[in-house]
């Protein structure tokens, strides 16, 4: 049975604009290029920040690294926290799961997942546990084989040895259409118990606007991998469309779903995904207000952001940044007014690939030094444990 969001009963009337010297975010991005630049409003198409409140998260927040939870690792991507609080991190270029310890940062490499062919943004990404995890042990992963991109469910028994523990794939979903770059990659489990997947429009852009296509779209399946009851387009796996490339995946204590978008030459973004939408990719880049597709809530300039990863903690959006190097606050909890994103880690650690909420203040930060063609640019990667408010 779906979960139905609740009513929004505040509107945004405007979207936040970051302006910048124009980049390029044509894939993962590249190094920054500039200065930080102070948001500019602009106009919406009707996003909401929620219900005005007391509970509304500051106007300025923090982010203080508190300790690095593990080094060494290799192309992270996909990150999944188990029920006893350890993690579970993918390999893009190296095609394996890895078990990390949270307190030691000890790294048990559980196996590698048959099938992956890594090669350009495609590899093996995105993690997410499943919803009846405690009962059936099975984690969820997207993967980019020789033929497309595709989500297949292993078991996971720590019952038997180290590097046997993985089982074989069994495929729920496939033929999402691969490329060189935009692969998507980003999965999660709704509050509705149903599967969400980023998927990206492989450089191809009339995909994104043909919804009979799988590229550049969000997706929404049973845990089987059938389309869910209730999508908007009939026996359709596809929940919004007019995407680029859909990295991020975070929904609040609303039930609202945000989603990162990897913009093009101007704007990255930032969306309140609602069912059928449409984001308007290649028609609408960013904010412009534009009849039957919807705008942004937050829209930077690429330089700063190339956002993959977001969480939800704190009454706000956090967002990781690969070619921006930093992690980005979007206040969205009791907000009427423009929300006025606020960036930290500026630089300090690097390309940042995925943000992982782990339960009050706390969330994880994967760091990603590749430069989105799997070559090492800067060393190991690492996880980082970032307390945030």
């Amino acid at each position: 049975m779906i979960v139905q969001r609740p009513a929004v009963t505040a509107v945004l009337a405007a979207a936040a604009a970051l302006v910048l010297t124009v980049g390029c975010s044509s894939g993962d991005g590249e190094a920054p290029d500039g200065r930080e630049s102070p948001p500019k409003p602009g106009g919406s198409s009707g996003s909401a920040t929620g219900k005005p409140g007391s509970d509304a998260p500051p106007e300025k927040g923090s982010a203080k690294v508190t300790r690095t939870v593990a080094t060494g690792l290799k192309s992270p991507w996909g990150l999944a926290e188990l029920p006893g609080g350890d993690l579970l991190v993918s390999s893009r270029d190296e095609g394996t799961i890895t078990r990390v310890d949270a307190r030691t940062g000890k790294k048990t490499e559980l196996g590698t997942v048959p099938g992956v062919s890594p090669g350009g943004e495609g590899g093996l990404m995105g993690l997410a546990l499943s919803p009846a995890y405690a009962s059936d042990h099975m984690v969820y992963a997207y993967f980019t084989t020789e033929s497309d991109n595709r989500v297949a469910r292993l078991l996971y028994d720590e019952k038997k040895p180290s590097g046997e523990q993985l089982g074989a794939p069994d495929t729920v979903f496939k033929g999402i259409p691969k490329g060189s770059n935009h692969d998507g990659g980003r999965i999660a489990f709704g509050p509705d118990k149903l599967l969400y997947v980023g998927t990206g429009e492989t450089g191809d852009t009339e995909l994104a606007q043909d919804k009979k296509s799988l590229g550049g779209k969000i997706l929404r399946v049973t845990p089987d991998g059938e389309p869910a009851p209730g999508n908007p387009f009939g026996d359709s796996a596809v929940y919004s469309w007019g995407h680029r490339n859909v990295q991020g995946l975070a929904w609040d204590e609303e039930k609202r779903l945000w989603a990162s978008e990897f913009g093009q030459d101007e704007w990255d973004e930032l969306n309140e995904i609602r069912a059928g939408g449409n984001y308007g990719w290649p028609e609408v880049e960013g904010v412009e207000g534009k009849k039957g597709f919807r705008d942004p809530v937050v829209q930077w300039q690429t330089s700063e952001a190339s956002p993959s990863g977001v969480a939800y903690a704190e009454g706000s959006v956090w967002m990781a940044g690969l070619r921006g190097e930093r992690l980005w606050r979007v206040p969205v909890r009791g907000v009427t007014a423009t929300p006025e994103p606020q960036s930290f880690l500026k630089g300090a650690y690097g390309r940042l690939r995925t943000v992982l909420a782990a339960g009050g203040d706390k969330v994880y930060v994967v760091t990603n030094e590749t430069d989105g063609r799997g070559t090492p640019e800067k060393g190991d990667d690492k996880i980082l444990e970032v307390r945030v408010k």
